[in-house]
């Protein structure tokens, strides 16, 4: 096992950082994060969600000596019959641009068409051919795309307050109208939440009629890979259609150069243009 995650106390909090003190570890915050700890063949990180993981060739290790657990494996989603929705989002990490959700409809012989034409995690592919699937994946399969601009994003968020409440409510947004077209009884989604209910209790009339799978990693899924290229694709369209509009080449993610490039954007523009353009929640906005 090289990858490990499960709920924590939050209150708890120190005695977790002083578990991989014992270990010599380095440690940081990252956005949304507790505090993420890196050691010999491990990486912690602890989420302000209340949800922790660790990875590396040492997990096993770290687990066995200060959990006391050997975890029995969530429901293998490759096993999970077709025809089922997959849903996953995009922009989440991105300061700039929209946060978009899909869900894809796929039986098992479009599946199987999917793979033979690379259908896979967005992560793993270039954006180029991010939008030349997305032309594929259109044009065969059952699909449903939402687009929450900044200026929403920023007015839902006021409205949430959690970044998982609007997560949740955009996954079962996109579930629902999904199956108001197909007649699906699984639905997968990438667990983004430490507790389950977050998305549960978001469910809408027919969303709560189905079976609803929350799994790390559900990319490797054909429909969880399939939504994740869709959401992707919109994302850079969006992200490239707002560059063009304000002449400015937008960043993608959230780092130091991002954080450049917003204060450059304030000082030519003002802050409040920001809120047209990016997530007014993250750090990096308190920092301009």
């Amino acid at each position: 096992m090289n990858t490990y995650s499960a709920k924590f106390d939050t209150y708890k909090i120190q005695e977790y950082k002083a578990i991989f003190e014992k270990e010599n570890a380095t440690f940081s915050i990252p956005q949304y994060m507790y505090f993420q700890a890196r050691g010999e063949g491990f990486t912690a990180s602890f989420y302000n969600s209340g949800k922790f993981i660790i990875q590396g060739k040492n997990t096993d290790k770290i687990i066995s000596k200060y959990f006391g657990e050997n975890p029995a494996p969530k429901e293998n989603i490759l096993n999970i019959p077709y025809p089922h929705i997959g849903i996953d989002e995009s922009g989440k990490g991105d300061f700039f641009g929209p946060l978009v959700i899909a869900g894809v409809y796929l039986t098992e012989e479009i599946a199987k068409q999917f793979e033979k034409i690379g259908i896979c995690d967005s992560k793993k592919l270039t954006d180029k051919k991010i939008l030349e699937l997305e032309k594929q994946i259109k044009s065969i399969a059952i699909f449903d795309v939402i687009t929450i601009t900044p200026k929403k994003y920023n007015e839902l968020y006021l409205s949430f307050r959690n970044l998982n409440r609007l997560l949740a409510w955009g996954h079962s947004t996109v579930l629902e109208n999904l199956l108001k077209k197909t007649n699906a009884k699984i639905a997968i989604s990438d667990q983004f939440a430490a507790n389950e209910n977050v998305i549960l209790s978001a469910l809408k009339e027919k969303g709560k009629t189905i079976k609803l799978i929350q799994q790390t990693k559900a990319e490797a899924d054909m429909a969880v890979a399939s939504a994740s290229i869709l959401a992707r694709a919109e994302f850079v369209k969006r992200i490239s259609n707002l560059s063009y509009e304000y002449g400015i080449n937008f960043k993608k993610g959230c780092n130091k150069e991002v954080l450049v490039q917003a204060k450059e954007i304030a000082q030519k523009l003002g802050k409040e243009k920001l809120k047209n353009i990016a997530k007014t929640h993250f750090k990096t906005y308190e920092s301009v």
